[in-house]
């Protein structure tokens, strides 16, 4: 016999033994023997936690080294490539069971709180706090920087403009109900760029203190109430639909009063104390909302398509004018991500074209097509080259 047939058979007989010792014993014994081998995993938990620990803190000291460089240099603390490029080097480091997604909000953290070390960061939102975009100013950010909750989308650019924040984060189109207008307009008067973008899954509540029965006004952003269009239809005979600022504002309004409801987030729900009537009532599941974040300086690239740029330009009024300004892209297969017009409110039938496409600005072949653009059309403004990180990425 091999000495492996040995070996098997002393494993089947010692499993034998233990199994009838066990059943002979009391259950506490059996028990105690659960508790110990219990405590033993925990101690090693603890032994890994201790290093993970001390890690972080070699982490952090390192990145504050970096920190005094850049304040020396007078750079950006906050740098989209180089934060996109740590994400997707870490995804590769995971062999094991963590999703991409836990990954990418640890390391979310661990970088936010690096920054928060090394320069005091505010952050200026769409507010008040719990709307949809201090979400997206968090995913972004992380929970470690200062967030400054502002009343409109104007409000936002001008805090950012004056110095008094650092960043601003505004919505710029919804998946399902298009553009937020009020932020393509302030893309072409502002000096700001982009800075990045950030996607998040907009799930809507109707909030109240009231029912369906005694609900009579639906207060929320246009967006938010045009994503719920069927569902309001649907529920309500007769109700008056009443914008507001942000979705956030909405439920401060519907607070203590039962005839009137809101349109946000759970998140908006609980912190305003107000309940929710009905959740998930947006009329398609895969309701998603870009965001942009604006500052003073645009990102560095990261190159190998993963950058994107976004521009916005007047065309002549002419035959072909739309056609020969999407040339300079055509000819040298640059791909474009999307074309929004908007009126340029200076006059009757005169448009903006909002353009983005892969790439970045300080790419040979981007500057090219940008000054054949600026050869013949009236007006182009580069609004900001930032990660092209996608919807799949994000969720």
């Amino acid at each position: 016999m091999s000495p492996n047939y040995y070996a098997s058979k002393k494993k089947q007989i010692m499993t034998l033994h233990w199994d009838i010792l066990l059943q002979n014993e009391p259950a506490s014994w059996i028990t105690d023997i659960r508790i110990m081998d219990l405590q033993k995993v925990r101690d090693q938990i603890d032994t890994v936690d201790q290093e993970i620990i001390k890690l972080l803190n070699q982490r952090v000291a390192l990145a504050g080294e970096i920190g005094k460089i850049k304040l020396k240099q007078g750079a950006d603390m906050y740098v989209p490539s180089r934060e996109e490029q740590v994400f997707q080097k870490v995804l590769h480091y995971n062999d094991g069971n963590l999703p991409e997604s836990s990954i990418k909000g640890i390391y979310r953290e661990i970088i936010s709180a690096s920054i928060s070390l090394e320069k005091k960061l505010i952050i200026a939102y769409l507010g008040p706090k719990a709307t949809y975009t201090h979400q997206a100013a968090i995913k972004n950010f992380g929970s470690s920087l200062d967030y400054k909750a502002l009343n409109t989308i104007q409000d936002v650019f001008s805090d950012v403009e004056s110095g008094a924040s650092d960043y601003g984060v505004i919505p710029i189109e919804n998946s399902s109900e298009g553009a937020v207008y009020h932020t393509l307009d302030m893309l072409v008067e502002s000096d700001l760029k982009i800075v990045a973008q950030v996607y998040l899954p907009i799930e809507h509540c109707l909030i109240s203190e009231g029912t369906l029965a005694t609900i009579k006004q639906v207060h929320s952003k246009d967006q938010a109430l045009g994503q719920c269009r069927e569902w309001l239809h649907k529920n309500f005979e007769k109700v008056d639909l009443v914008e507001a600022s942000s979705t956030g504002k909405a439920v401060q309004i519907a607070k203590g009063n039962p005839e009137l409801a809101a349109i946000a987030g759970s998140l908006a729900a609980e912190s305003f104390d107000v309940p929710i009537v009905q959740k998930s009532i947006q009329d398609r599941s895969d309701n998603f909302t870009r965001f942009l974040i604006v500052g003073e300086r645009s990102s560095t690239p990261i190159g190998n398509g993963k950058d994107k740029t976004s521009i916005v330009l007047s065309i002549s009024d002419q035959v072909g004018a739309l056609g020969a300004a999407l040339s300079p892209f055509s000819s040298r297969n640059i791909n474009l991500c999307k074309i929004e017009s908007r009126p340029s409110r200076k006059k009757a039938w005169d448009y903006f074209f909002f353009i983005d496409f892969i790439g970045h600005y300080e790419e040979p072949i981007i500057q090219e097509a940008i000054q054949e653009l600026e050869q013949s059309n009236p007006m182009v403004k580069w609004l900001g080259s930032y990660p092209n990180s996608s919807l799949e990425i994000e969720q």
